[in-house]
């Protein structure tokens, strides 16, 4: 039977299940984890009548903290004195900065090559670290209902509010929440929250960072209001211009009496005009949560896509005559999605091919800590080269990051496991899995369904027990939850190739089973079993979950030719740190397969550097993609009698460069990428060379002796010299060049100000070998909050003072302090003339 997915109206199958209120109502209560998405305060400006907000529903938490790294036992007490801890601000990554004991060549700023995660977390320290603060309620929060929320803790917390152990989640990426409201003391009498967070042990594949690496903050409302992951938003019936909006409302009443309250819902356009309203009149009794369904008609709706992200949002309120007890705000997006190997991936009825990247959570020099501006930079950068969708490898992300891919136009795979029963670490999440499998995808589904960008779920990455009954019987109880939750996106799972011990012998028609779960079915660095399989499983929908940079035009070609592959998400979108090196590539003797090891801590796969800078595999993979027409790279010289080892995920040690000093007179390798017929090569306006380029390629080759000036390669089209791409030799160093990605941000700890250092000559052009040690100061209203460059294998402090450029950059990052002004960043280095750059915040 033909496998088709139209999840515009949903699974037909499972539409019953959404209808019966007591079912999603014990589903939401059992969970212990939460999150709320941001709500306003204020009179509603477009009814007649005035209505008062009676609290401010969301409290950001993440001041005023005090953090021990230690292995206390007792400071979850109220009475336990903290006054000699650090000071600090949420989010926070203790793993990113510096050890306490420094030894030249061993312990190195964060960097310990004794570490136990070794290269899998990039030689970075866990343990356990504790977090407190101390806060008060004021009288006009007595008798209301206080909840904290976690959207992140690395791993395995517990939480005491005055001296109460309020529980403990072990998984370090899913969302969680407690109710403080029993356990909070009498209005403006001190509270002490408690957290002790313990990374312990080999529990993680890539760097994972350590601690509250996520936003925190309160909920305080009235005994009635909306739950939890409360509203529900789909769109269905997208046709003929007009759009049908679902909203479910969980509403609970933690009063003692019935209640009659009105549920007024209101959706807003992307400009901000009401443009749809309902209410309904409602009998709360006591004690209970009600599920709410209403339905909203838009006309000529603004339909969110890659192109054009527009953003409604749904305003929920509980009124109980002219009071508003409560309201929420949820952005969504109308959007219809369809999959079928007939047609493939299909956006508002559109085919849409996936060029993606996997990435991981960290934010490369502040390590995992999620501050709104890096997350949302992650995704600019992401973008703005050519990345319409990302996989979040391998676990759910912050809620910054999908509210960035809301507004910028990303499509998501939201991924839940990296393992299941069986271990891919002695400490990894396997330990916990039985007991917290149902918790965490609930965690994760809830806070997430409203995000427009997120169009497929996936329930694991190469799952170790994915053939036997055990990982059947998982992968089956893990899609059915989906769909129970969300039956209007379809779930995939990335599976590869048998590599593990015990695994090796078995045949890949094993895999069937597995994949007849799946709506959408995940191959890892299989793209040549796509057709073959297509000829066995025709229904079968398969996406790249993970490809090779090497094997970019490959994979795309598959997706061009075939609708039944979506696209692939290369890995890595970006170099993350940890799984040190497994893009390294590197000279020997002979040909040999080896990782690398001290003092590489990137794992250097990525298509975009640690500091947001393309590397050249970036601009091979403009011109697969067509996003740019041509494209060249200069191998570097290779060592008399050495040959080069690159390995599976690496790229050969190529620039896009034309300044190799010492190296005249030597023949150097010259790739030039390009879907013209025929390419022509120029050294100081000479030809130097013209290929004509196979059909099934998109390189030409050439050798070409060094000399300073000017290479240029050029298209050949019909006869006609068409686009270029040039390379220009540098000169010696003269000065250096700050360039901020915005010089004016917001007063907030939630902004950044990226200022990238480069060192240029006489003519401003970067110095592309220049390696020089770069002073920083700053002044003013702001803080230097990291440092760094590009360099796999640079351990260094990245709070310092003092960074080295690499391939002639680096990069200094800017954090408000919270109040207006200035920040004047000022860079000095030996030799050269300074820089200074002005950020205002405001």
């Amino acid at each position: 039977m033909q496998r088709q997915l139209l999840l515009t109206a949903g699974y037909r199958k499972y539409k019953t299940i959404l209808r019966i209120r007591i079912t999603q109502i014990e589903i939401m209560k059992k969970v212990l984890l939460g999150w709320l998405l941001f709500a306003s305060v204020g009179a509603l400006a477009q009814n007649k009548t005035r209505v008062s907000q009676t609290t401010n529903r969301i409290i950001p938490f993440d001041t005023g903290w005090r953090f021990l790294k230690d292995s206390l036992a007792n400071a979850g007490q109220a009475t336990f004195d903290d006054s000699h801890w650090e000071k600090i601000d949420l989010p926070h990554d203790w793993s990113i900065n510096d050890l306490p004991t420094q030894s030249e060549g061993h312990i190195v700023g964060p960097f310990d090559k004794r570490s136990p995660g070794f290269t899998q977390t990039g030689f970075t320290i866990g343990g356990t670290g504790w977090y407190r603060k101390k806060f008060r309620t004021v009288k006009a929060e007595q008798n209301k209902q206080v909840i904290i929320y976690f959207d992140g803790v690395y791993m395995n917390s517990d939480v005491w509010l005055n001296g109460h152990h309020l529980g403990n989640h072990p998984y370090g990426y899913t969302p969680f929440f407690y109710d403080l409201t029993p356990y909070l003391n009498p209005a403006n009498k001190e509270n002490i929250l408690a957290v002790r967070v313990r990374n312990e042990g080999k529990n993680s594949r890539w760097y994972s960072g350590s601690g509250i690496y996520r936003h925190v903050w309160l909920t305080v409302t009235d005994p009635i209001a909306i739950a939890p992951w409360g509203i529900d938003v789909t769109t269905h019936e997208i046709s003929g211009g007009k759009a049908t909006v679902n909203v479910k409302s969980s509403i609970d009443n933690k009063l003692s009496t019935p209640r009659n309250i009105t549920l007024v819902t209101t959706i807003l356009s992307p400009e901000g005009r009401p443009v749809g309203k309902v209410q309904s009149n409602l009998k709360l009794n006591a004690g209970t949560s009600d599920l709410v369904d209403q339905s909203i008609v838009l006309t000529s709706p603004a339909l969110w896509s890659v192109q054009t992200p527009s953003l409604y949002k749904v305003v929920t309120e509980i009124r109980d005559g002219g009071k508003v007890l409560d309201k929420v705000e949820t952005p969504f997006g109308v959007r219809s999605l369809s999959f079928s190997a007939e047609k493939g991936f299909l956006l508002n009825g559109k085919r849409v091919l996936l060029k993606g990247g996997c990435i991981h959570h960290d934010d490369g020099l502040l390590g995992s800590a999620s501050i709104d501006r890096a997350e949302e930079r992650k995704i600019q950068l992401l973008k703005s080269n050519g990345f319409n969708a990302i996989r979040l490898s391998h676990n759910p992300p912050s809620t910054q990051l999908l509210d960035a891919c809301d507004r910028l136009g990303m499509l998501v795979i939201d991924e839940a496991f990296d393992m299941w029963e069986k271990p891919k670490t002695p400490n990894d999440y396997h330990q916990f899995f039985k007991d917290w499998w149902q918790r965490d995808l609930q965690a994760m589904i809830f806070r997430d369904r409203n995000h427009p960008s997120v169009m497929i779920w996936s329930i694991g990455n190469e799952i170790q027990e994915r053939v036997d009954t055990s990982g059947l019987r998982i992968a089956k109880q893990l899609k059915d939850e989906v769909h129970k939750l969300d039956p209007t996106r379809p779930v995939t799972e990335a599976l590869c190739e048998y590599w593990e011990p015990g695994n090796k012998d078995k045949p890949w028609s094993m895999t069937a089973p597995a994949f007849a779960l799946l709506d959408i079915c995940g191959y890892n660095y299989l793209w040549q079993l796509y057709e073959k399989d297509h000829q066995q499983f025709p229904t079968r929908i398969i996406v790249g979950t993970e490809t090779l940079p090497q094997e970019a035009l490959e994979n795309w070609k598959m997706a061009e030719k075939n609708p039944y592959v979506l696209g692939d998400f290369v890995w890595t979108a970006m170099d993350y740190m940890g799984e040190a090196g497994i893009g390294n590539a590197s000279y020997d003797t002979k040909k040999r397969n080896r990782f690398a090891g001290w003092p590489w801590y990137d794992s250097w796969c990525g298509d975009i550097d640690l500091i947001g800078q393309k590397k050249p595999q970036s601009y091979y993979r403009d011109v697969v993609w067509r996003n740019r027409p041509i494209a060249m790279a200069v191998h570097e010289p290779i060592p008399e009698g050495m040959v080069e080892n690159i390995s599976r995920w690496g790229w050969p040690l190529e620039q896009q460069s034309w300044t190799w000093p010492g190296a005249e007179g030597k023949t150097l390798q010259v790739r030039v990428f390009s879907h013209a017929p025929i390419v022509r090569l120029k050294l100081n306006g000479k030809v130097v060379g013209e290929q004509t380029i196979a059909d099934t390629s998109i390189m030409a080759v050439f050798n070409v002796p060094y000399q300073p000036g000017n290479l240029k390669a050029v298209n050949v089209e019909n006869g006609k010299e068409t686009a270029e791409f040039e390379l220009k030799t540098a000169g010696t160093a003269k000065s250096i060049r700050l360039k901020a990605d915005r010089t004016g941000v917001k007063a907030s700890r939630n902004d950044l100000s990226y200022v990238t250092v480069e060192i240029v000559d006489q003519h401003n052009q970067v110095v592309p070998n220049a390696e020089v040690p770069v002073q920083f100061s700053v002044e003013g209203e702001g803080e230097l909050a990291a440092v760094g460059n590009a360099n796999p294998r640079d351990v260094a402090s990245f709070h310092k003072n003092e960074r080295k450029t690499f391939n002639g950059r680096c990069l200094a990052i800017l954090r408000p302090n919270g109040k207006p002004g200035v920040i004047k960043l000022k860079a000095t280095a030996k030799g050269l003339a300074a820089a200074q750059i002005t950020i205002t915040s405001r």
